[in-house]
């Protein structure tokens, strides 16, 4: 940083690769070493906060629920760990973002499927809201869009929430294989935002394929909070909203200004190698503290819901006329009888 404001550049600040593990080691002081073994440390119980709770929900949650809320839990260990995988090896961090990024892809259409089971199932789910209907005006794609109709709740209006949410799942790891073999051929950069290289237009796609995906979510959870406000699905909502911002918006906005060298170099990081680094402490510290609240919320067993026939005859029951009892006399109509 020296070298920036006396107007000449350290080599590694104009380098395209970040450093080697061995030298960002070799350039720590002692603060930046205590705080890669605390962060290393948050990494480690994470992991083992996780491995515990997923014995917890196998041993305790019916195995119809256990794999899908296994995978909505496993978000936040995951991207601890490749992002304090990317913090020790810097020149990971391509593969690490890619990996966590897949990764979060499959758990968007898992915590709709998530939504969907704690409702008792599709057929259950049909039969609550036969006569019901989605509201599609809502984020993060048509929120302003209040003219638009509501559809009504079938099993082909359910089936597309379904696949807008599974075509994310599919196609982010296509073009994370895309992104690896351009970027064998030297036509992708992870940094490079011109227009010339490959990395800006499948980030485009990407950004338009998470909307898409993110659309069904948005929709289901609107339909379904009120109903399972009983299991939590508030919390445990806002909780995977966090880890998008965190993990995407976050990322994108250090990223933006390490680009443009808002965010100075530090030899021998380079200014794009630093905004990585500090995106992946960053999350490291946020992934840590979801991952513990995350245990409790969904740490707990759960009852099934009431079956909508049970409810329905409720409803019929106390719309009955109350019956009176006067000078032992049991009355319907509210009058005694003679």
């Amino acid at each position: 940083m020296e070298g920036e404001a006396n107007g000449t550049l350290h080599p590694s600040c104009s380098a395209s690769e970040p450093p080697y593990s061995q030298e960002l080691l070799q350039s720590l002081d002692l603060p930046g070493r205590f705080l890669f073994a605390i962060l290393t440390l948050m990494t480690l119980i994470a992991n083992l906060v996780f491995i515990e709770e997923a014995i917890y929900i196998y041993r305790k949650i019916p195995s119809s629920k256990r794999s899908i809320i296994i995978w909505v839990n496993a978000a936040a260990p995951v991207i601890t760990t490749t992002s304090c995988t990317g913090m020790w090896i810097p020149r990971s961090t391509m593969f690490t973002d890619f990996t966590a990024a897949v990764f979060f892809a499959i758990v968007i259409h898992k915590f709709l499927m998530m939504m969907i089971k704690d409702c008792g199932g599709q057929k259950l789910l049909l039969k609550r809201f036969e006569n019901g209907h989605f509201k599609i005006s809502t984020g993060p794609c048509c929120c302003c869009c209040l003219c638009l109709p509501h559809v009504r709740i079938t099993r082909r209006s359910l089936f597309w929430l379904k696949l807008g949410t599974l075509q994310f799942a599919f196609l982010r790891p296509v073009l994370m294989f895309l992104s690896i073999v351009l970027w064998t051929n030297g036509n992708y950069t992870l940094y490079n935002v011109s227009t010339k290289g490959a990395a800006i237009w499948i980030s485009c796609v990407v950004g338009v394929l998470t909307i898409i995906a993110l659309w069904p979510v948005a929709i289901m959870f609107q339909q379904v909070r009120s109903l399972l406000t009983c299991k939590k699905i508030i919390p445990k909502f806002a909780l995977y909203q966090f880890i998008l911002i965190l993990n995407h918006l976050q990322t994108s906005i250090i990223n933006i200004l390490a680009t443009q060298r808002i965010i100075p170099c530090a030899p021998p990081l380079s200014s794009s190698a630093r905004g990585a680094y500090m995106t992946q402490q960053l999350l490291i510290m946020e992934m840590f503290l979801i991952t513990l609240i995350s245990r409790v919320v969904y740490r707990r067993k759960y009852d099934d819901l009431e079956p909508p026939e049970c409810k329905a005859e409720e409803a019929g029951d106390s719309k009955q006329t109350p019956k009176i009892i006067m000078n032992g006399t049991v009355s319907e109509d509210e009058l005694p009888r003679v």
